[in-house]
């Protein structure tokens, strides 16, 4: 049986300007803090003689190959990637860095999530991924616009209660 599989769909190269500082933070950390400490650790472990049987060599040539590998990807990233700091030309439709809460139509819950990069997505403040199904059902919607939508968990409709952009450079992300 082959291994192969297709290429993953390429994500959106647009992002926040508070989540390109943080990606270019954690690639300076990562370059000028965390990989040196390592490559000091891994050279104190291979003086140490046989690197065979060496539990410690091993685990921080590991750690070196993680570093390396997230600072190459960084690096190349963060090159692609389009810093968008101004609300669409519509600000009453729904377009990336919108905050909207939506109301779930059978439950009635209310929920808000703010449309960023998929390099920044976090679950738990609410932040979903332009390239989401979820996203990208609310894109060009108005408040009152209610949206059908096929979750991992089924379907679900919403209903667009709210909404905001927040493109201040001194906000917080």
């Amino acid at each position: 049986m082959s291994r192969w599989r297709p290429p993953a769909e390429a994500s959106t190269a647009i992002i926040t300007r508070a989540g390109f500082e943080r990606l270019r933070a954690e690639l300076d950390t990562l370059w000028r803090v965390r990989r040196p400490e390592v490559v000091k650790a891994l050279a104190a472990a291979a003086a140490e003689g046989d690197r065979s049987e060496n539990a410690e060599y091993i685990y921080r040539k590991k750690q070196l190959g993680e570093i390396d590998r997230r600072v190459r990807y960084l690096s190349r990233r963060l090159e692609q990637l389009k810093v968008v700091e101004t609300r669409p030309s519509d600000p009453e439709r729904v377009y990336f860095g919108a905050e909207v809460e939506l109301e779930d139509a059978a439950s009635g819950e209310v929920a808000r999530h703010r449309l960023v990069g998929p390099d920044e997505t976090d679950a738990r403040a609410g932040w979903i991924s332009i390239d989401s199904p979820l996203a990208r059902a609310l894109l060009g919607k108005r408040v009152d616009d209610e949206v059908e939508v096929e979750l991992p968990g089924g379907r679900c409709r919403y209903c667009i209660i709210g909404m905001s952009y927040r493109f201040d450079p001194t906000a917080p992300g």
